[in-house]
């Protein structure tokens, strides 16, 4: 858990986007369905769809409410401030407008905020921050929402989860930095806006087994194994490259990093520490990684593949085989 050295604002900050608009060039602003816009997945799709045209500006309507003691007069913090800040990694831009207040008494804030389609590359997340001044020093930060929004600028639908990219390629037969994994089944590559899995066509049978629709049981069998121990390690990759790129303020905390690698982190962190927070669990594994002792890293290893394999399905698709392979192996006998 994080210590701040001044009182921290307690209690539900909740807040949405309430609607988004476009805006192509020399033409007026256009409404965003609310098909593109997601309250359950906290997502604005704004990618290319034949119903919007291409727009070169948006315009996001935010909307927040405080809890009470934000703007009670006798508490420790004064001029209160909301600010919702767009980040986007890919291209190491930020975004950020102040709420105003809509109601009498300061809870309601809402602003609009503006962005350019030049400025975004792929996903960028939107957080809400509280600051004020607090024992004379001002600007501080006394509440961030738990929850971010996501602008995806590539997806027209909007959706939290993103597919894997899979493609079939000879290793053997194809480009020279792919030669030496010749006897490799498949590769993980995490350094692109999402994972990409290369699947080794010239591994003998393995392009035809993985692609295949149908076949014999026991071909169906082997292919959903073989499926599910790749997604193990699809996850444990995306894992080890979402824990080495943290962003890690003055104090030595570590902070969620945004996109995918943030998104595999939040998944993956509650099966490894089922009893703590998302917060703590990041902490842990931050303190894992980088301690002094190499055995507090080796010691997560097992949390690591449990998640993996949990997040893959590997239980439960092991048992399934292991139940087909009698099946099979008993008709065999009759």
């Amino acid at each position: 858990m994080k210590v701040y050295p001044y009182r921290r604002l307690t209690g539900n900050l909740s807040w949405r986007v309430e609607s988004a608009q476009l805006k192509a060039e020399g033409e007026p602003w256009e409404d965003v369905e609310s098909k593109y816009i997601s309250t359950v997945e906290r997502v604005v799709a704004l990618g290319p769809d034949e119903d919007r045209p291409e727009w070169t500006e948006a315009r996001l309507r935010v909307s927040a409410r405080l809890p009470a003691k934000a703007v009670d007069p006798e508490g420790p913090w004064h001029d209160v401030k909301v600010l919702a800040v767009l980040t986007e990694r890919a291209t190491n831009s930020r975004t950020s407008v102040e709420l105003s207040p809509v109601s009498p008494d300061g809870r309601e804030r809402t602003a609009e905020l503006y962005l350019h389609r030049c400025d975004l590359l792929d996903r960028a997340s939107l957080a809400l921050h509280v600051v004020a001044t607090v024992d004379g020093v001002h600007g501080r930060v006394i509440g961030t929402s738990d929850m971010e929004w996501f602008v995806d600028v590539i997806e027209a639908a909007p959706s939290l989860a993103r597919e894997l990219d899979v493609r079939m390629v000879g290793f053997a037969s194809g480009p020279s930095r792919l030669q030496r994994f010749k006897d490799s089944p498949w590769l993980v590559d995490t350094t692109g806006r999402i994972p990409l899995v290369r699947v080794n066509t010239d591994f003998d049978g393995l392009g035809d087994l993985i692609g295949a629709d149908g076949g014999s049981g026991a071909e169906k069998t082997v292919r959903e194994l073989l499926i599910a121990q790749m997604c193990s390690e699809v996850w444990t990759a995306v894992f080890h490259s979402a824990v080495g790129d943290l962003e890690i303020e003055e104090d030595g905390a570590p902070l969620f990093p945004h996109g995918w690698q943030g998104e595999v982190l939040r998944e993956m962190l509650p099966d490894m520490y089922p009893d703590r927070g998302a917060e703590e669990a990041l902490h842990e594994v931050h303190a894992a990684r980088t301690g002094p002792s190499a055995t507090g890293w080796g010691d997560l290893q097992p949390r690591i593949h449990f998640a993996a394999s949990r997040r893959a399905g590997v239980p439960r698709t092991l048992s399934t085989t292991i139940r087909d392979l009698e099946r099979l192996t008993q008709g065999n006998d009759a």
